[in-house]
């Protein structure tokens, strides 16, 4: 009997979702113009998301993506996410649907990143409300990246965090240098110092906060996900803390923090406390996570190519020699970083720190000989064209020699386009490039041979980037 009673359960499990699968299946089928692009939908419920995720080394497309263009060509279509999906690893493509934001497209992240995100982040709000805050960030970002407060800030963070490492043989790159970018981020945005209590606590509840961008997203007390909305609710709550004393302090003690980013925001008027709230936060995941990965991403490819490493040291030599002793950086220097600019480009291409981005078809769309419906999920793949062979000779190999001509014709710049291009990268650039300057004039390093960057979908390292560290000296390195 219970033998039986089995076989029938595992059969309903077996039949259900198969008949629910082939219902969507055949509603989806009459509902599609002949020109959709070809593809498969994968499992039921599903579809084929937890493939499309499956970890992999970053500077690849991964099995899914390679799988399917060779099948189905650069665009497919696909389930994903919950719903029905066009996938592009078509650079002209991805362009068109970045560039046509708020006409036939908006953004469309699950409403499970919401949860972690909040409503009014920059990543999910759309139209003339992701305009007016995008507006104000851009304000701060665009004034402050030349400003000699802002530099010395980061040459004295950067030289602390490096001298940090003295008689040290083997660190943690990624533990060391998100400590750095975090740390970085809180003084530029809440003049909060690193040595501080309140910077510990926004460092503890960050780490948090990042873990839930890569779990399942799933609120069960105890998941990383759930974890992570708990983590984002104290983060809002500090940062709202932060707020009310700035309002009942005086013009005293803004001129004594020369003006931070939050004081900008509080300058502007017209904004919500949740508006502000979800701005700082934006500000420090971007100034956080991906200022951190990229110099983690630099330091593993320089680490494997001693030509491009050698190159970048004799740029940052040329510049220290014209400068006295103790002389910090200015912002002249920084304009004569060139090459440091190419290893930055290609450091972001190879190790592709963002792979893809969602959005959704507001209307129906037709792009060359394709149909995108009206509603379907578009996920437009930086990995298919940073790994695509038609547009960069040797697309997996390290060369940042590709981004020397300026005006060659098949150039793609590795980060996307369109009115969601990253409003602080100017800033970010500067950081990475004042951290290299003292990094690759101070030590050499090795990595060790089982450590890699990995997509999941978000840049890792399989052991926290564990380096091997050693004072230049005019040796060797064996």
């Amino acid at each position: 009997m219970e033998a039986q009673l089995l076989s029938i359960v595992l059969a309903l499990s077996f039949a259900i979702p198969t008949l629910y699968f082939l219902v969507l299946h055949n509603l989806l089928s009459k509902q599609q113009p002949r020109n959709l692009p070809h593809g498969t939908m994968g499992w039921p419920i599903c579809g084929e998301t937890l493939t499309l995720l499956k970890p992999h080394r970053s500077n690849s497309m991964g099995t899914f993506l390679q799988q399917h263009c060779s099948r189905y060509g650069k665009v497919f279509k696909s389930h994903l996410f919950g719903s029905p999906a066009i996938v592009s690893c078509d650079n002209e493509l991805n362009m068109f649907i970045l560039q046509n934001e708020g006409k036939l497209f908006q953004a469309s992240y699950p409403k499970a990143m919401h949860g972690i995100l909040g409503n009014f982040s920059l990543l999910v709000v759309s139209r003339d409300l992701h305009k007016k805050l995008r507006n104000v960030v851009v304000s701060f970002t665009g004034s402050s990246k030349s400003t000699p407060a802002f530099l010395a800030l980061v040459e004295n963070l950067s030289i602390s965090k490096i001298d940090s490492w003295a008689g040290c043989k083997e660190i943690p790159f990624c533990k060391e240098v998100r400590e750095f970018a975090l740390n970085l981020i809180v003084k530029q945005l809440l003049s909060i110092e690193p040595g501080e209590p309140q910077a510990f606590k926004i460092l503890e509840d960050f780490r948090t906060y990042m873990k839930g961008f890569i779990s399942l997203p799933v609120y069960i007390p105890g998941t990383p996900y759930a974890n992570a909305v708990k983590a984002r609710a104290r983060l809002s709550s500090t940062v709202r803390e932060i707020i009310k004393e700035r309002e009942k302090g005086s013009v005293d003690e803004v001129l004594i923090r020369e003006g931070d980013f939050l004081d900008v925001i509080l300058s502007k008027g017209g904004l919500m406390d949740e508006e502000i709230v979800s701005i700082v936060l934006d500000i420090l995941l971007g100034g956080y996570e991906t200022t951190a990965t990229l110099i983690s991403l630099i330091v593993y490819f320089l680490g494997h190519s001693p030509i491009a490493f050698q190159t970048l040291k004799e740029e940052h030599q040329a510049i220290r020699k014209i400068k006295k002793d103790g002389e910090p950086l200015n912002w002249e220097d920084y304009q004569k970083m060139d090459f440091t600019s190419n290893v930055i480009y290609e450091a972001m291409r190879c190790g592709n720190v963002v792979k893809f981005v969602h959005r959704k078809a507001l209307k129906d769309v037709k792009f060359k000989e394709y149909w995108i419906p009206s509603g379907w999920k578009v996920l437009p793949m930086f990995t298919g064209a940073h790994m695509d062979p038609s547009l960069h000779d040797n697309p997996s190999e390290f060369n940042p020699w590709r981004w020397t001509d300026k005006a060659m014709s098949k150039k793609v710049m590795p980060f996307g386009g369109g009115p969601r291009l990253c409003p602080g990268a100017e800033l970010a650039k500067v950081e990475i490039s004042f951290f290299l300057h003292h990094l690759v004039l101070n030590y050499r390093w090795k990595t060790k041979a089982d450590d890699f960057p990995v997509a999941y979908p978000y840049v890792e390292f399989t052991r926290g980037l564990l380096l091997e560290i050693e004072r230049n000296t005019d040796d060797t390195w064996k």
